[in-house]
């Protein structure tokens, strides 16, 4: 029985299989708690809070227009948390900026894309910040 409801991923095994003790068997996606993570440069956070409205526009489906919530911000850039992450051992500064993930709660999907949005799939997203001064 799985914690929670969710879509069979990634399965590793096939009817008859064994299965190692501590093994994963399969991934699963959850259905309940849909976000999106958005990377915004660090110029952009000044006027970004949780709570805020943001705008989803899935590539897949570019008609609709989903609403979102600001939630959380990450405690660190996307590079930090890398495999491999960035290091300059020549001597020379450029400074680059770097790209900060966002994690933005969908507030509530069309009736005709639910099931349809999944994990990994590309969007555009807009914050509004108006009202919010740095």
């Amino acid at each position: 029985h799985a914690p929670f409801d969710g879509i069979v991923s990634n399965r590793r095994i096939e009817p008859g299989s064994w299965l190692a003790p501590g093994s994963a068997a399969m991934s699963l996606v959850p259905l309940g708690d849909i976000h999106v993570e958005a990377n915004f440069k660090e110029t952009q956070l000044a006027r970004m809070r949780p709570g805020q409205a943001a705008s989803i526009i899935f590539d897949a489906y570019p008609a609709m227009d989903i609403r979102g919530t600001i939630e959380t911000f990450s405690p660190a850039s996307g590079a930090l948390f890398s495999l491999l992450p960035p290091q300059n051992a020549s001597g020379n500064y450029t400074k680059i900026v770097q790209r900060f993930p966002v994690r933005i709660r969908i507030d509530g999907l069309p009736k005709d894309l639910q099931g349809r949005v999944l994990a990994g799939m590309s969007a555009t997203v807009r914050v509004d910040t108006s009202g919010v001064q740095e």
